[in-house]
């Protein structure tokens, strides 16, 4: 790959990473009511406490020592993610977010454009570091994407849209994917 192209790529990747924090981010801060945060909408579903708990140990584990060690860590225990046997404070939900994502942000951000075409292993299987991190952005994506509808799911009628409110596309205009997006009125 070119030294230009990859470099661009790894703008974009970390661009990507912080873009789903911060959904995330503002997701959970329109969940006013802290007991919504453990509410499970069917027994098959996961409450948005036991999401951050789950994407904050795979942050963790795939993240830490990210070039040089297996992204399974032997002390992660991903079952457990899934288990809340009580409830936790919005501040140790929040602690959990935030540790999880410095793991991820600080290791991609400690990575060269080279660092893209070197082969890392999850789970024992090696993959380039750049299909790595595009596989880990789907995933956060995924669970963001969990968080945001129920988070939109309790918030109801005070939920402010995270982007370009419904009857708003001629109003918002056009602006750069690069930049964050702030709805109109903010």
């Amino acid at each position: 790959m070119d030294t230009d192209f990859r470099a661009t790529c790894l703008t974009d990747i970390l661009r990507m990473y912080r873009n789903y924090k911060t959904l995330g981010e503002r997701a959970l801060a329109q969940v006013a009511d802290d007991a919504h945060l453990h509410v499970q909408l069917d027994a098959e579903s996961n409450s948005i406490a036991v999401v951050v708990k789950h994407l904050a140990g795979n942050l963790r584990s795939r993240f830490r020592d990210f070039l040089t060690t297996d992204g399974e860590k032997p002390d992660r225990h991903r079952d457990g993610e899934f288990e809340m046997p009580e409830r936790v404070t919005r501040a140790e939900i929040m602690r959990w977010w935030n540790e999880g994502w410095a793991t991820a942000l600080g290791s991609i951000e400690a990575l060269t454009p080279a660092d893209l075409e070197r082969t890392v292993y999850v789970r024992g299987e090696p993959l380039l570091v750049i299909e790595t991190l595009n596989r880990l952005v789907t995933h956060a994506a995924y669970h963001v994407g969990q968080i945001v509808f129920l988070s939109k799911h309790f918030a109801s009628s005070n939920w402010q849209s995270l982007s370009i409110p419904r009857g708003m596309s001629e109003k918002v205009g056009q602006g750069s994917y690069k930049q964050a997006f702030v709805p109109p009125g903010r």
